[in-house]
């Protein structure tokens, strides 16, 4: 990974290369081996490495062509370059000596700024074109690497990290109340806004083309809604096997035959590390496997249909491969607040859920005793290779195929995997109205979906910014209604959330560069175009990914029906940081934009009302894990980024 920067002063102004120099080192610690910049005339370019690929030693730094016409920078890990150089016609003897940044730049002057298009990876780069006087940003697909950036008042600035910008006086210190406000509804992450005012970001799968005089984005990645049609169904596992070896493989680029992986009792994280272990295996290779563990002797109920202590199925996954390194974690009642402040100089925003940063940062913390630089994950595999195919019965209803829905629905319930209410609410509910949802909700289960209960949001914000409206323009259902379109679902799913800082603070803080395999471009366009009755067959939801993983993954996990549920022991954590929870809502009393963001008089309530127990219930978890947790992420994140050390 690399942490850039670049300054571009339209009028002139012949400090640039300082400009740069002082945001890379306000990003040193996501690049602490090199530091190298690039100063044309108005124009400066800079980056500071940190060295994870083989290729890395030949980084001197931004990239310029022959002609010096083009100058780029880029933070990329190019998972097909062999492919690019073999279009580009770059002998193999040379391909070898090149560094990712290189060979992007020889892509970028044979297609221009639709290069994009042609890449497998996470990046972000920069191309600087002298004649045509143009910066074009890019951003990888599912946005696993950051890119920010600023127009002020007669200059353009680009930054990894929004300190990088920070790092220009021009550029006003502040949060983004809007964003947080979003953020407190789980609003999905569309639009350039970033969580500081007057700093946006390139999103995801996007392209801006700056000049002095605007600067213009467009969305690069669509997936096309095709149907692949094979010969049969061994043909679909087939294709899904062989794009998940392909991803996991270039995600082992740079690890010298170790690596270390999540590892719960799901599909997801199963599969990544089981076929990290079984490509690896052939030349001595091995995998070091994290597991989440509730502390020794815990015993309070799980949530219904939630795996409390997700070890033992891990570990027969563990033990289907005899080079896997089984380490459990126990997270042994830290409190999630103590990480408050580490969390706003890594990440730059708020948390998303404060108790999983508890056993994901122990488990950061041992692969980093290990000496692990890459630690692979299965984050967007329930969009990909476990996609479960419920949509496939609103879809069959659409399509008026009435008998193959009953078979289906039947065969659903034969299987054990739903009940008839399940069936009839993911077939009819989508097509219900939200109102009625939430009454069914409310009434009928017991557990009707309101905003207001799982958010410490102030109801004001919620009217000042019209959230609701927001919310539906980006198809947000405040009612979660289940979707009638799986297509669409996973699509919406996968740009969701903006993962990019949580990345690039990891591997600021450990030294980890966190890769997803199941976040694969080439594999999610496959899982995308698979017809879904490939991944709901014959009442077996997840049939795609049970067929293709049968030989990789132990029986027990692949007929799991329960999710898992790191950190089950949450609470005690929670209950540990308890009088600090108070004190830092005390603090945001102070804060007028958290006290303008957050209930506050909710939140001491809830504070002051501790449950003695009944953790497991959604009321409480909805209370407590979400509402109370997040309410305090966002707020502590306002109060720093207003620079209150109250």
């Amino acid at each position: 990974m690399t942490a850039i920067a670049g300054l571009w002063r339209f009028d002139g102004r012949p400090d640039a290369e300082a400009g740069v120099k002082r945001m890379l080192a306000a990003q040193s610690i996501y690049g602490p081996h090199d530091e190298a910049h690039w100063t044309g005339e108005t124009v400066s370019l800079g980056r500071r490495l940190f060295q994870l690929l083989p290729e890395d030693v030949y980084d001197r730094g931004p990239v310029t062509s022959l002609d010096g016409n083009l100058t780029l920078v880029a933070d990329i890990r190019l998972d097909n370059r062999d492919e690019i150089l073999r279009e580009l016609g770059i002998p193999a003897e040379r391909g070898r000596t090149m560094c990712d940044a290189e060979v992007l730049l020889a892509a970028f002057e044979r297609w221009d700024a639709t290069v994009v298009d042609r890449l497998n990876g996470d990046f972000v780069f920069a191309a600087w074109n002298r004649k045509l006087h143009r910066l074009v940003l890019a951003r990888d697909f599912l946005g696993q690497r950051p890119l920010h950036y600023h127009r002020g008042d007669g200059f353009f600035a680009f930054a990894s990290m929004p300190k990088g910008l920070h790092a220009l006086p021009e550029i006003p210190y502040a949060p983004d109340e809007e964003r947080a406000a979003e953020f407190l509804t789980l609003m999905p992450e569309s639009g350039p806004r970033s969580f500081f005012a007057s700093i946006e970001r390139v999103e995801a799968g996007h392209v801006a083309v700056v000049s002095p005089e605007s600067t213009s984005v467009r969305r690069y990645w669509e997936p096309s809604r095709h149907k692949l049609v094979l010969g049969g169904t061994d043909e679909y596992v087939e294709g899904l096997r062989h794009h998940l070896d392909e991803a996991v493989r270039a995600r082992l680029r740079g690890t010298e035959g170790h690596v270390g992986a999540q590892l719960s009792a799901g599909f997801d994280s199963s599969a990544v590390a089981a076929t990290a272990a079984s490509i690896l295996a052939p030349t001595g290779g091995r995998v070091t496997a994290f597991t989440s563990v509730p502390r020794k002797g815990y015993d309070r109920p799980a949530p219904n249909r939630r795996i409390g202590n997700e070890g033992p199925l891990a570990a027969a996954t563990a033990a289907m491969h005899q080079n896997i390194e089984h380490v459990l974690i126990h997270s042994d009642g830290r409190s999630p607040f103590d990480a408050l402040e580490r969390n706003f100089f890594l990440f730059e925003r708020p948390m998303l859920n404060l108790c999983n940063g508890v056993w994901i940062n122990a488990i950061n913390d041992a692969a980093r005793d290990r000496k692990l630089s890459v630690v692979l994950n299965g984050q967007m595999g329930n969009m990909s290779i476990s996609y479960n195919g419920i949509e496939l019965l609103p879809e069959l209803l659409m399509a008026r195929r009435w008998r193959a829905l009953l078979e289906e629905a039947h065969a659903l319930v034969g299987t054990g995997h739903m009940r008839w209410t399940g069936v009839a609410a993911s077939t009819i509910g989508p097509f219900v109205p939200a109102a009625l949802w939430q009454w069914i909700g409310r009434v009928v289960r017991g557990n009707g979906q309101d905003v207001r209960r799982y958010t410490a949001i102030n109801e004001e914000r919620l009217t000042a910014f019209d959230l609701p409206e927001r919310a539906r323009e980006r198809d947000l259902d405040f009612s979660y209604r289940p979707w009638r379109d799986g297509f669409a679902m996973r699509l919406w799913v996968l740009r969701r959330i903006d993962l990019g800082n949580y990345n690039k603070g990891t591997l600021g803080g450990w030294g980890i560069d966190l890769r997803d395999p199941t976040a694969d471009k080439r594999l999610i366009e496959y899982c995308l175009s698979v017809p879904t009755e490939q991944f709901l067959l014959k009442g077996m939801p997840r049939s795609l990914g049970r067929r293709a993983l049968a030989d990789r993954l132990p029986r027990e996990v692949l007929e799991e029906k329960r999710k898992g549920l790191q950190a089950i022991d949450w609470h005690e954590g929670l209950t540990a940081g308890r009088q600090t929870a108070m004190q830092e809502i005390d603090r945001l009393a102070s804060c007028k934009p958290a006290a303008t963001a957050l209930d506050l008089p909710r939140m001491r309530s809830l504070v002051n009302k501790w449950p003695s127990g009944g953790w497991e219930q959604e009321a409480v978890i909805q209370s407590y894990r979400l509402a109370l947790l997040r309410g305090i992420s966002t707020g502590h994140f306002l109060r720093k980024a207003v620079r209150s050390n109250q």
